[in-house]
């Protein structure tokens, strides 16, 4: 614990000495956040507090060690690493998605677990339009037939995304972000979401769940914008790309599971749909030699979408701010709901 001794009271009295708990911080290098700089440690330990440690563990082992007097975990440790804590205070997930972390012991804990959720849209959103591009001028056509006399079939088959209708399944950061391009495109723009969320301007409708069908059936091209959790797991089967038009694009850059894969497959195969873009898949990772990355209505890409330089940093700062609010005892930012897994 740190001591501090305020200045001497004008009544002559002694003065009282408080104390502000020090914190140790555990941070687990991942892909996202593979290095923390000198300049970024520096500012972690000032939102930290005063006398407040920095602690890097890069293996199992020392993670096993230093995660029982951790109070702020800044990465990801197993279930089973996580079971030795004894006192945390705040877990901070590098990533949006935490699906593969919420265990039923955190999820009944006390801990509060915040993740990138809102930092990660713009490099989603901008994926996803990349990969519908693909799609919709026939760049994978292109580039995987290097031929040209295939110039006259692919221009046979382009779309325009102006005055087309996209339906966004999943309103939040990254909804919002897709919609924003998508206006910028001259699209129509319809979404569905489960909870109560704020208008956009120029989205024409967010509706509730009960209505996907109906947006599926009125979009050219659909994106999904959801996080993974027991209700999306493979929510979109053969009965959701029945609803879909046959010329319409399915766009995928959360997770692959909430797409049954078998199912998209043969929905491609039999032109149900017009076409997917996925940055992830059902199974992940895909097999070397899966029909999927080769499939002439398909283009995939081995879960890319999530590479910025500005992640990193945008993390670091959630972080930061949130070790700034434990101290004064505010409400964190970009929480969890441990219970619904978003």
């Amino acid at each position: 614990m740190l001591r501090v001794r305020r200045p001497p009271a004008r009544n002559g009295h002694h003065p009282i000495e408080e104390t502000e708990p020090m914190m140790k911080i555990l941070y687990t290098p991942l892909m996202i956040v593979p290095s923390v700089s000198p300049e970024q440690r520096a500012a972690i330990l000032e939102a930290a507090g005063p006398g407040s440690t920095f602690v890097e563990a890069k293996d199992a082992a020392t993670q096993r060690r230093e995660i029982v007097d951790t109070d702020a975990l800044f990465g990801r440790v197993s279930p089973e690493i996580f079971a030795l804590n004894k006192r945390i205070r705040y877990y901070q997930s590098i990533g949006a998605g935490v699906d593969s972390i919420l265990t039923q012991e955190l999820v009944e804990s006390d801990v509060p677990l915040a993740s990138e959720k809102g930092g990660v849209g713009i490099h989603l959103a901008e994926h996803a339009f990349a990969l519908l591009l693909c799609l919709t001028r026939g760049l994978h056509t292109a580039i995987r037939q290097p031929d040209y006399t295939l110039r006259e079939p692919i221009r046979l088959l382009q779309l325009e995304l102006y005055d087309l209708t996209m339906g966004i399944v999943g309103f939040g950061g990254t909804g919002r972000e897709v919609a924003r391009r998508a206006l910028g495109f001259g699209m129509r723009v319809l979404a569905v979401d489960i909870e109560d969320v704020a208008p956009e301007p120029g989205v024409e409708a967010i509706w509730k769940p009960d209505r996907l069908g109906e947006l599926l059936g009125a979009s050219d091209a659909v994106v999904i914008c959801l996080p993974l959790t027991k209700a999306t797991h493979h929510l979109f089967t053969r009965d959701l790309f029945r609803k879909m038009k046959k010329t319409g694009y399915l766009i995928n850059v959360t997770r692959g599971a909430i797409v049954y894969g078998d199912d998209l497959l043969k929905a491609l195969d039999e032109g149900m749909i017009g076409g997917a873009g996925l940055d992830v898949t059902d199974p992940e990772p895909l097999p070397a030699g899966h029909r999927l990355w080769t499939h002439p209505r398909a283009i995939v890409t081995p879960h890319t979408a999530g590479g910025s330089p500005r992640r990193a940093g945008r993390v670091i700062e959630t972080f930061c701010e949130n070790l700034r609010r434990m101290r004064a005892g505010q409400p964190l930012i970009a929480l969890i709901d441990k219970r619904k897994g978003y």
